[in-house]
């Protein structure tokens, strides 16, 4: 039986969260929603074996960032992809092998393309979409 890609977000913003969560339903993707890092890490510690990929903002609300997240998801699936959303400061100085960057802001666009790529590539879509 198929079953849909799944996609963790990790948004703090309520507005840029709806329209990730919008965008990625539309390609058909399972989505599950965390406005902050402590949240994001309750997700991943319930339910985190079926997430095919994350999003993650790095500056979250609380003591637990992005790059927390994108650790402890990294912990349990070596191999799938993450994308990181910032703006360039942020990310000065630190480099993940194989995730995605995207600066904010970004277009609608872009997350459409990603999500898409994602979508037809579960597990497969750091080295499509980052190529």
């Amino acid at each position: 039986m198929w079953s849909a890609t799944t996609v963790l977000i990790v948004e703090d913003n309520f507005l840029l969260l709806e329209m990730l969560t919008r965008l990625c339903e539309r390609e058909g993707m399972r989505v599950l929603a965390a406005s902050s890092g402590e949240a994001a890490l309750t997700v991943l510690r319930d339910g985190g074996e079926s997430i095919d990929w994350l999003f993650t903002d790095i500056v979250l609300p609380g003591l637990i960032d992005g790059w927390t997240v994108a650790g402890a998801y990294r912990e349990r699936h070596p191999q799938r992809p993450i994308v990181y959303a910032s703006t360039a400061a942020q990310v000065e100085g630190r480099t993940v092998p194989g995730s995605i960057y995207l600066r904010k802001p970004f277009e609608a666009r872009e997350i459409q393309e990603l999500a898409s790529v994602m979508a037809a590539h579960p597990g497969d879509g750091r080295r499509r979409a980052a190529g």
